[in-house]
């Protein structure tokens, strides 16, 4: 079985707003840029707004994208063609910000649409939706334009010496609180760091926030943060003005830059609850699972080192869960390590990474505990460019080649051999909860097999103009 796919992206900010600021979502350099000066700090990188005499600021981008897709063969005589299919989408935002001197006030509006979504590419269970096309028009049935407000905060910077404290809505990308100034660990904590466990889902077009509060506190290289947040309805449904019901988390990180600026370190801790009632996505029986609606509560601990040692970087990253998955104890690991070399004075500094990404599965479904190891509320794509996959019972081990041919030009192209950490659980998808009454976890039967395929993906990201930006990429992987 095949699958195909080939994305084109425009990012275009508009007004004052800088191209590179708004790189967060998909097409940021495949590779350290030396000469990049002044790395913002803030987690989630707001448009570099026009300021007006009065003081206001105002801000905005747009990214459109066609998507093409060829999803895996389901068998299905009733889908026919159907898992081969394109559509278009995309959104514009407008932001203003205004300081009140002991304050700062931020909003933003986003509109969100999308167009030409296939209209019968979910195939009977259990193949389901055929590639993130199906997954917008589920959750928009013939709806294809909304306006929200995606984020309004209030961020408080005199409540103590170096601290901060922001409350209302706002973006929470967990492993991003600061940055290093130091091009290549900036770009291994935006690229391989962050988004793993609470992102902003940044391949959407919808996206996602949270309601809640952060309280930040940085002196001597050190970085201290508190939120506290519930997520917002978003992702692949237009209408992101709600809370997800009923779920929430609660994350505490300190990190430490070295004075150096040659490695970074991170010990953090997660909770989350989820008690909207919903039968959970997991390996058992469906006349088990139905019967569980109790709530889950998992609690997550971890943390991440990665260094420069010359020309070469080391990543390590871990996390150990506990808690209650339904009437089941939660018991799950993940580990990451991953090493890079960028050989210096060479024709278009390349960037040679690889390592493994592995999470636990579940071998026995019926002994009264759950060990697949949990996502909670990622951005999938950070981790999958080829979104099929996420990192729940999942061994990824991977190789990949960044250059710079010149100073507007990134190209990425990664290989990886993908394999189900336990046969008995399932081949998972997605990103976390994103609406009141869906999961927001897929599962499909594995077969037996422990091969989920092998996927090769090239990319180029072209920065046409000092707010243009321009995202090719294309996926290919065989399905095991």
């Amino acid at each position: 079985m095949l699958r195909l796919c080939a994305v084109l992206f425009v990012v275009m900010a508009l007004l004052q707003s800088q191209a590179e600021a708004r790189i967060e979502d998909d097409a940021k350099p495949a590779a350290a840029d030396k000469d990049k000066k002044d790395e913002k700090q803030n987690s989630s990188a707001q448009p570099a707004p026009a300021t007006s005499s009065s003081g206001w600021k105002f801000g905005g981008s747009l990214r459109v994208r066609p998507e093409w897709w060829n999803w895996f063969n389901p068998g299905a005589v009733t889908v026919g063609r159907q898992n081969d299919y394109a559509f278009f989408g995309g959104y514009a935002r407008l932001t203003v910000e205004h300081s009140l001197g002991r304050a700062d006030v931020f909003a933003e509006v986003s509109v969100p649409f999308v167009a030409g979504l296939p209209t019968d590419a979910i195939a009977p269970a259990p193949q389901g939706q055929l590639g993130l096309g199906p997954a917008y028009r589920a959750a928009n049935g013939n709806r294809n334009i909304y306006a929200f407000v995606r984020q309004a905060n209030v961020t408080f910077r005199t409540i103590g010496e170096n601290s901060s404290l922001r409350l209302g809505r706002f973006e929470f990308v967990e492993g991003q609180e600061s940055l290093t100034q130091d091009a290549t660990l900036d770009w291994i904590k935006r690229e391989r760091i962050a988004h793993r466990l609470i992102g902003n889902f940044a391949f959407s077009d919808v996206q996602r926030t949270a309601d809640g509060a952060q309280y930040s506190y940085n002196d001597h290289g050190t970085n201290v943060t508190f939120v506290a947040g519930k997520p917002t309805v978003g992702v692949f449904e237009l209408n992101g003005n709600k809370e997800v019901r009923d779920v929430e988390y609660v994350y505490v990180g300190v990190t430490h830059t070295g004075a150096a600026k040659d490695f970074d370190a991170r010990l953090f801790y997660i909770y989350y609850r989820d008690d909207r009632g919903l039968i959970p996505t997991d390996n058992r029986p469906l006349s088990l699972r139905s019967h569980d609606t109790t709530s889950l509560n998992i609690s997550t601990v971890g943390g991440h080192y990665t260094r420069k040692l010359g020309g070469a970087d080391l990543l390590l990253w871990g996390a150990w869960q506990t808690g209650d998955w339904g009437v089941l104890s939660q018991r799950a690991w993940a580990y990451v390590a991953e090493v890079g070399y960028q050989p210096p004075h060479f024709f278009w500094k390349p960037w040679l990474r690889g390592g493994t990404d592995r999470t636990s599965g579940d071998r026995n479904p019926t002994d009264g505990k759950h060990q697949t190891f949990f996502q909670i509320l990622p951005t999938p794509r950070i981790y999958a460019r080829f979104p099929f996959y996420n990192m729940m019972n999942l061994e990824d081990n991977f190789a990949e080649i960044m250059l710079r041919p010149g100073k507007r030009v990134a190209i990425r192209s990664d290989y990886r051999w993908l394999r189900l950490s336990q046969a008995n659980d399932l081949w998972y998808s997605g990103g976390g909860a994103f609406q009141g009454d869906t999961f927001g976890f897929s599962g499909r039967p594995s077969s037996g097999s422990r091969d989920l395929g092998n996927l090769a993906d090239f990319s180029i990201d072209f920065k046409a103009t000092s707010k243009t930006v321009l995202t090719f990429y294309y996926g290919y992987a065989s399905g095991g």
